[in-house]
């Protein structure tokens, strides 16, 4: 439960950085492509480990 949680919460974070990226692309900092591209691989990451079901 608790790893759901700081999952969560790192998922939120990058998703803010890549939102601020698509609403004020001038205000990116330079890693933006990074941050893009490992919230993708993790959000996927995060919803294949839901879907198939955690015990």
């Amino acid at each position: 439960m608790k790893l759901n949680r700081v999952l969560l919460i790192i998922l939120i974070i990058l998703n803010i950085v890549v939102l601020l990226g698509q609403l004020w692309p001038e205000g990116a900092p330079p890693f933006a492509r990074v941050i893009n591209i490992a919230f993708l691989i993790l959000s996927l990451a995060y919803f294949i480990y839901t879907i198939t079901g955690k015990k």
